[in-house]
């Protein structure tokens, strides 16, 4: 079975030609050339295959032959918010898995207790393009920059809202449990994780004041890249269409 190439152009049906990177990628490394067949993907829920027409060392041209629109997987939006890890490595490590599981956003918390305020974000959406184009998925999340807790949780947003923490002294319900509990057909999803010191009691108080539920990810203490994984995971098989 011949292999597909998948590559990432963001304006597939009005350009001709991949971008420098992906033609790099094309003709560099996977040595493509004229005739050869390839799948483009847009992020906005479309693949396209297609057939290059020209590869030299700074272009790859192509010609579309058809447009194949997508289903999503999972109803409604995912989002994640989460701060950042002072290792920024087990960050990226979350955003990929994330992606091959599934979801729609993913916004940076400036917490309390955060590790690391500054969040390179064009590093993080490479990683999330990459992962895209290897778990086949037509939609790109989107990923926001580093947003202070509070003004976070005072935007309004629809669908539910969850804020995940440790403290035994406000009460939880389990996460799973809750989106399994509740009619989610077309609700968004809004799901918070603090950094490895949790949440501030504040910064939970908070949240319940703006709206969000209070739950658990269970007993286990989790790193925060694990928790932020977990969470886009359950709320992914709850939404499973």
């Amino acid at each position: 079975m011949k292999e597909e190439r998948f590559f990432y152009v963001p304006d597939a049906s009005e350009v001709d030609c991949l971008p420098d990177e992906e033609a790099v990628h094309a003709v560099r490394v996977l040595r493509l050339k004229e005739s050869d067949e390839i799948f483009l993907l847009d992020g906005k829920g479309c693949f396209y295959k297609a057939v290059i027409t020209l590869a030299s060392q700074r272009k790859c041209s192509y010609n579309i032959e058809q447009k194949i629109r997508q289903n999503r997987t999972w109803k409604g939006r995912i989002h994640l918010a989460i701060a950042p890890t002072k290792m920024m490595e087990r960050m990226e490590w979350m955003a990929e898995k994330a992606t091959e599981i599934g979801f729609d956003e993913l916004t940076f918390l400036d917490c309390k207790f955060s590790e690391r305020k500054i969040v390179k974000l064009p590093r993080v959406e490479k990683i999330i393009v990459s992962a895209v184009k290897q778990s086949r998925k037509a939609w790109l999340p989107k990923v926001n920059a580093m947003t202070g807790f509070s003004e976070f949780v005072r935007m309004q947003r629809s669908g539910k809202k969850y804020i995940c923490h440790c403290y035994d002294e406000v009460s939880r319900s389990d996460f799973f449990d809750s989106l399994s509990s509740v009619d989610m057909d077309g609700n968004d999803i809004t799901v918070m994780v603090g950094p490895e010191g949790d949440f501030s009691i504040d910064e939970v108080k908070l949240a319940l004041e703006n709206g969000f539920e209070s739950v658990s990810l269970g007993k286990s203490r989790l790193r925060t890249e694990t928790a932020g994984l977990e969470a886009v995971m359950m709320a992914n098989l709850c939404r499973r269409l």
